[in-house]
């Protein structure tokens, strides 16, 4: 057992040595001072979103379980809200996160609302899944048809590993638009990728009807999906991160991999928050003109 005071709580580090992630040798410490470091990035993210946690009690190689309510045994300075007639843990500080840590939470996902006001997403998201590890060529081809599409429409995206296999690209707005309102423009946007590339890309949600086509996921943006939180360690065997990117690592190449948990820190220092007109920057952009596009041409 080990005591860590975060923020005036004191927290009991249970099997400090325990390891989390067994072949690179990252102990339950190792990840807690991992979270310490990314803390001031990850927790923008996460903020005021009702969390989902994957739970690993021991280790990554050992049974996940999914966690959404807030556990009978949490202190009671965890934060959370009432929804729906449950206790739901929100990472809105780095006690909550350390706290969450230390109960076995490997990986953190959130929804595209803020509970205060839900149906109402942040952004726009598409996440471009390969059909196989040696096709991440042709997510980064189309991830850069799809910033010249946006570009187009004059919005800011961002591109961000998802920290599994593949790619998603964040789009910043006003949270004024509903999911029924951003999920047309989300179709609108995949159905123009599909006639463009038809050979290409496919927007078939069950996996072994893609074939070897790449997967161009417009439907995750909806109420209660999740995407993982920028910045969580996800529970791969080599500890890659959901990291945020610039546009010229995409343009000049790179693969998932690339970004573990080893590598974020000096990575931060080097690149600052690249997630930031997501999050402490948040970009408001509006969506009125291609709202009314669609709804005058009944898409």
């Amino acid at each position: 057992m080990f005591e860590l005071t975060i923020e005036g709580k004191q927290i009991q580090v249970s099997h400090p040595g325990q390891f989390i992630f067994q072949d690179i040798g990252i102990t339950k410490m190792d990840y807690i001072n991992y979270l310490l470091e990314v803390a001031p990035l990850l927790i923008p993210h996460a903020k005021d979103r009702l969390l989902m946690m994957w739970i690993y009690p021991h280790g990554i190689t050992r049974r996940k379980i999914e966690k959404r309510s807030l556990p009978a045994s949490a202190p009671e300075w965890v934060c959370h809200a009432f929804y729906k007639g449950k206790q739901r843990v929100m990472v809105n500080d780095i006690s909550t996160l350390v706290w969450a840590a230390n109960y076995g939470a490997v990986e953190f996902h959130v929804p595209f609302d803020r509970y205060c006001r839900e149906n109402y997403p942040l952004e726009l998201a598409f996440d471009l899944d390969p059909p196989d590890d040696a096709s991440f060529g042709l997510v980064l081809e189309v991830a850069l048809q799809l910033k010249q599409t946006l570009d187009s429409l004059g919005l800011i995206s961002v591109p961000r590993t998802s920290g599994a296999t593949g790619l998603q690209i964040f789009v910043p707005i006003d949270p004024q638009y509903s999911f029924e309102e951003t999920r047309k423009i989300n179709t609108f946007i995949a159905h123009y990728f599909l006639e463009k590339n038809p050979g290409k890309i496919t927007l078939e949600r069950v996996v072994q009807k893609r074939g070897k086509k790449l997967y161009f996921d417009y439907l995750q943006l909806w109420k209660g999906r999740t995407l993982p939180v920028s910045y969580s360690v996800r529970a791969k065997p080599n500890g890659t991160v959901a990291t945020p990117l610039s546009w010229e690592e995409v343009q000049n190449g790179l693969h998932p991999d690339d970004f573990t948990i080893f590598d974020l820190k000096e990575r931060i220092r080097e690149e600052g928050d690249l997630f930031s007109s997501i999050t402490t920057d948040k970009v408001q952009q509006q969506l009125g003109e291609i709202v009314n596009f669609i709804k005058k041409h009944n898409w």
